[in-house]
């Protein structure tokens, strides 16, 4: 199946803006032979907790309509899309979701990130406490974002329970040691593909330092973004 790891540069605050983006971008990729698009953590506002606390507009539904734009290109590429973002759901806080949209643009799966980052995602999102997974095209994906990628049991449990790829959305800033002490070290201790969407662009976490890359069950990178451009790289995976 060919991937494509995407990045970039977020509108804070701006769903509307950035669902166009992404939207764009799907269809892109879609056109290049993409089948999935994974994009960075809270692609849908930036990462912005402390404008998600202020501002509850910027927290969406599973069904918001505000991702129709989204679900039409997906429909339109035949091409599935994980994005992430604030999402209602069980708990007082809304979760920092990743929801998966289908090539027939229906909801696919979700997944609430499990580890939570100290300080402000702590006081903004509910922590998730189920793995992610889905199949598309007879191939098992797990879920993961970020911080959560610093423990290596989730794609521990994701080899384990027979995912071939792991889907890593983050927000990695500029010197970011993650390139090369996580990502590729996951590949290789658990044999699995690991595809990494990251940010470009200010946030208040930093710099987002891009480099959205596919790394093979080896370890060795298969694909590689620059640090600044925004756009895709697509490898084979899974």
């Amino acid at each position: 199946m060919l991937i494509a790891a995407a990045q970039f540069a977020p509108v804070a605050g701006d769903v509307e803006a950035n669902v166009r983006t992404i939207a764009g971008t799907v269809r892109e990729a879609g056109a290049a032979g993409a089948r999935l698009v994974v994009f960075a953590e809270l692609s849908l506002t930036g990462y912005e907790p402390a404008l998600i606390r202020q501002d509850p507009s910027l927290v969406l539904a599973e069904d918001d309509p505000r991702l129709a734009p989204l679900r039409a290109a997906c429909r339109a590429a035949g091409t599935a899309a994980v994005v992430n973002g604030p999402v209602r759901g069980g708990g007082p806080l809304p979760g920092l979701a990743s929801l998966v949209i289908g090539p027939d643009g229906a909801t696919l799966a979700r997944y609430d990130k499990r580890h939570l980052f100290h300080g402000p995602e702590q006081d903004t999102f509910t922590a998730g406490t189920e793995d992610g997974r889905f199949t598309l095209d007879g191939v098992r994906f797990a879920l993961a974002t970020c911080y959560d990628n610093r423990f290596p049991e989730l794609a521990g449990r994701a080899a384990a329970d027979g995912c071939a790829v792991y889907l890593a959305s983050s927000m990695l800033e500029d010197g970011n040691d993650s390139f090369e002490t996580v990502y590729p070290v996951r590949a290789r201790d658990f044999g699995l593909f690991v595809v990494l969407g990251n940010s470009l662009g200010p946030s208040e976490a930093g710099e987002g330092g891009g480099r959205s890359g596919i790394w093979g069950p080896d370890g060795g990178v298969l694909a590689a973004a620059g640090p600044r451009e925004p756009g895709f790289v697509l490898a084979e995976a899974g």
